[in-house]
């Protein structure tokens, strides 16, 4: 290795110093210019995010009929009192357990409803689960419930929409490639996490 080195050094061209010094100049201007750039769009960004519109989504929890309407996020930020208001809708309804629901989940329906156009309420089966719910769920039916469920971290839902298919629900719910889609038309509704990418 150290006699490769060596011949490639007596075989370099003098002008190799000049040119690898102009190239370090050149890519440390480039990562500046990018620097800088990076820099000019993030003020952009935040200003249009507080023009953006507030993000509300409309709930229901087929389990307990509790219905929402609560605005979530707006001026580029997350509302704290819409975020709790959620959290408690999208409880385990076995146990009772409150959980934190994962902003980019509530992302993701968002962007669900505005995909399908839907203006109604959004019907919950699961959403958050406890892992005492997890495990009861895995002994009655193993194969559909992953030991390290997304739901015990408030990372995934299952839902339906009145007036729409589970397919067509399904279908919209890949096309947004925000993580996992799950498929269960015996039971009439469509899993969503945003864990990686992937569907079932």
């Amino acid at each position: 290795m150290k006699d490769t080195d060596a011949q490639s050094a007596a075989t370099a061209r003098p002008d190799d110093t000049v040119t690898r010094s102009f190239d370090r100049r050149h890519l440390l201007r480039a990562g500046l210019g990018l620097a800088a750039s990076a820099a000019m769009l993030a003020p952009m960004e935040a200003e249009a995010a507080l023009r953006a519109p507030p993000r509300q989504l409309a709930l229901i929890n087929l389990h307990t009929g509790e219905r929402i309407r609560a605005e979530y996020w707006a001026k580029g930020r997350y509302l704290r009192d819409g975020m709790r208001e959620i959290n408690r809708v999208l409880r385990d309804h076995r146990t009772g357990a409150v959980h934190s629901i994962d902003p980019k989940l509530l992302d993701l329906v968002h962007a669900l409803g505005r995909k399908i156009g839907n203006r109604g309420p959004i019907q919950i089966v699961s959403a958050y689960r406890s892992p005492e719910s997890n495990a009861m769920l895995r002994e009655a039916d193993g194969s559909g419930v992953a030991q390290n469920s997304y739901h015990m971290q408030g990372k995934a839902i299952d839902l339906r929409v009145p007036g729409m298919s589970t397919r067509q629900l399904q279908r919209a719910a890949l096309s947004l490639r925000g993580g996992g889609v799950g498929y269960y038309p015996e039971s009439n509704f469509v899993h969503m996490d945003v864990g990686p990418l992937r569907h079932w």
